[in-house]
């Protein structure tokens, strides 16, 4: 699949948990570096806590405060970067597809009428399945969109690259392909009890951060190189080995 590398690029993040706060600061800086337009928005409607010190990429000063907010303002500036976040969980299908919608801009100088699409991109670093059929049911309807999703256990994950172009999907995206992400009857962040929301998956920062470190690699494929070879890949922090994978099995579900 190969990809322009001369349009601009629009990224939205859903999720700055365990992952997305170790896909952030690789994400801008690469973008950074980019020449053209780009543009990041981070969306999460959770706080920092005592408890992600241990593993999420937040410190004691950012406690009470809103995690995409966080990410966003310390390394957009330090990037000299536009500050973008939405301090909420994304959970209707209308809100995520307008997010979602590539910018569109002036074909050339000596154009002022035609206006072509850049590229959007979807990262989904969320830790609920919920979440991921949202996802599932807005790349199913968009013409063109790169989605990529990021989930892990304690040692082990996976992420899979989704590519829709002109109405077409060809390259499945994580409900195509481990099946029961759709079947799954997880909740979204606002709809959990106090007690449901205490509990989560056990992991580890190494598995975040290859989890994160595959994401990055798909995004510079992607933007720098113009291309991907690999659908999906799955991880073990214990072999410390990433593969491609194409099998159907069951993934890990969470991310943040």
């Amino acid at each position: 699949m190969k990809f322009a590398l001369n349009k601009p690029v629009k990224i939205v993040m859903l999720g700055a948990g365990g992952t997305g706060g170790h896909i952030a600061p690789h994400l801008y800086r690469l973008l950074h570096t980019l020449k053209r337009r780009v543009r990041i928005i981070i969306a999460d409607g959770d706080i920092v806590e005592e408890k992600n010190l241990v593993r999420q990429n937040f410190v004691s000063a950012d406690l009470g405060r809103n995690k995409a907010q966080v990410l966003a303002e310390r390394y957009a500036s330090a990037f000299g970067m536009e500050v973008s976040y939405i301090p909420d969980f994304i959970e209707s299908e209308d809100r995520l597809a307008e997010l979602i919608k590539p910018d569109r801009y002036q074909a050339s100088l000596y154009t002022y009428y035609r206006q072509e699409e850049g590229h959007a991109i979807l990262i989904g670093a969320v830790d609920n399945n919920r979440s991921r059929q949202l996802c599932h049911q807005v790349f199913n309807k968009s013409d063109n969109l790169i989605y990529i999703d990021s989930g892990n256990g304690e040692y082990t994950g996976q992420v899979v690259c989704g590519i829709r172009r002109n109405g077409k999907t060809y390259y499945k995206p994580i409900g195509e392909t481990y099946p029961d992400v759709l079947s799954d009857t997880d909740k979204f962040p606002t709809e959990l009890s106090c007690a449901e929301a205490s509990v989560s998956a056990p992991q580890s920062i190494v598995a975040n951060i290859m989890a994160a470190t595959a994401v990055v690699s798909y995004i510079y494929n992607i933007l720098v190189l113009g291309g991907i070879e690999v659908r999906s890949v799955t991880f073990s922090t214990k072999t410390v080995n990433l593969k491609p994978d194409i099998s159907m099995k069951k993934p890990k579900r969470k991310a943040a």
